[in-house]
């Protein structure tokens, strides 16, 4: 599979990120406000529900790769689990320290994390075999 311009990569990581997003909020919020879970077992409930939209969408769209791939499955898994430890640090520090509806954090998160992931998907977790 060749590789996409950055020019293409950049909207393509973002569609796939709003769904993933969309997915991770959607799922937050329903644990959080029907099932009863705490701020952070609800964000970590939205993580796992949004990462295979997020894998398999950058893998196969964003990227261009195979989605069954080991090594490339590892490093997305790393930079996954950077970008939930961020979420869950976020989380910690704006709704439990300082008092933020949980709603607003989650905001700041959708905004703040995408960035970070992007730079070492296309740099790193999704790079192009030599």
């Amino acid at each position: 599979m060749s590789d996409r311009p950055l020019a293409h990569q950049v909207p393509l990581f973002a569609i796939v990120g709003a769904c993933a997003t969309l997915t991770h909020v959607t799922a937050a919020l329903a644990a959080r406000e029907v099932a009863g879970l705490s701020p952070m077992q609800a964000n970590f409930a939205g993580y796992l529900m949004a990462v295979g939209v997020s894998y398999i969408g950058n893998a196969r769209l964003t990227f261009r790769r195979r989605a069954l791939h080991g090594p490339q499955m590892l490093r997305f898994a790393v930079v996954s689990l950077l970008g939930l430890a961020v979420t869950q640090g976020l989380t910690w520090l704006l709704v439990e320290q300082m008092r933020w509806p949980f709603w607003l954090a989650l905001g700041v998160i959708a905004v703040a994390v995408p960035a970070l992931s992007f730079v070492l998907s296309r740099l790193w977790a999704f790079r192009a075999p030599h």
